[in-house]
């Protein structure tokens, strides 16, 4: 009896583990689809207006893919080199706490949304702003995931022209900021060449007639022409 009590703690205890480690991880898993990491850091790149080198080498200094937004977020309000964000947060601080270092408050995180956000992972971010009175946001304290979804929340929606309730809904199904990206760039390009393929037709069409026209004034002069030698 004391030795099956023992093999299901065991069990339990690897059982809870699984579990804090998969909601630990809900967000962060990149996926590799479409255009990958390649397009993530294009579009980083492009959003921040800097090279795409430079994301790269925040990459290879240890920064995670999904925080490089953040290092990139705070040192354009800060007006600070991305180094100097990236060298604090090497050291072990909290986004928190490197907000707070560089004089800014946690407020710069808020994202407006239309619609009533609950669960995982943005219930809880976005519930500090609406539980604590407006003047009181220097206050809040974020934990680390919830500044990065924040973050790449902000930069995905106005990168890509879609509403945050659009990352939102994608996010809570499970999809993470990389493919969110490749999803909004495919339907932005589709969107753009169903509205060119029409354009092209109309001028198919317009040249059609034309054409007719032409040639029917091109037979009248050749029929005129032969009744004029007759």
């Amino acid at each position: 009896m004391r030795i099956i009590l023992i093999c299901f703690a065991l069990v339990l205890l690897i059982s809870v583990g699984q579990t804090g480690l998969a909601e630990s991880n809900f967000s962060f898993d990149l996926s590799i689809g479409g255009e990958g990491i390649n397009g993530f850091h294009l579009a980083i790149g492009e959003y921040y207006r800097v090279p795409q080198r430079e994301v790269i080498v925040i990459r290879e200094r240890g920064i995670p893919d999904h925080e490089i937004p953040v290092v990139l977020f705070i040192a354009t309000r800060a007006h600070v080199t991305p180094t100097a964000v990236i060298n604090l947060r090497l050291h072990g601080r909290k986004w928190t706490d490197i907000t707070l270092h560089f004089g800014l408050s946690p407020e710069i995180f808020y994202v407006p949304v239309s619609t009533e956000v609950a669960g995982p992972p943005y219930g809880r971010a976005l519930g500090h702003f609406k539980r604590v009175p407006r003047k009181r946001w220097k206050t809040i304290v974020l934990k680390d995931d919830e500044v990065i979804n924040l973050v790449n929340l902000r930069f995905i929606s106005e990168h890509h022209g879609y509403s945050p309730d659009e990352v939102i809904k994608r996010r809570s199904n499970g999809k993470d900021f990389v493919a969110i990206n490749d999803e909004f760039k495919r339907g932005k390009q589709e969107k753009k060449e169903k509205i060119e393929k029409p354009e092209e037709h109309r001028k198919d069409k317009d040249q059609k007639p034309k054409e007719n026209k032409h040639n029917d004034k091109k037979h009248k002069d050749k029929k005129d022409k032969e009744n004029n030698d007759d």
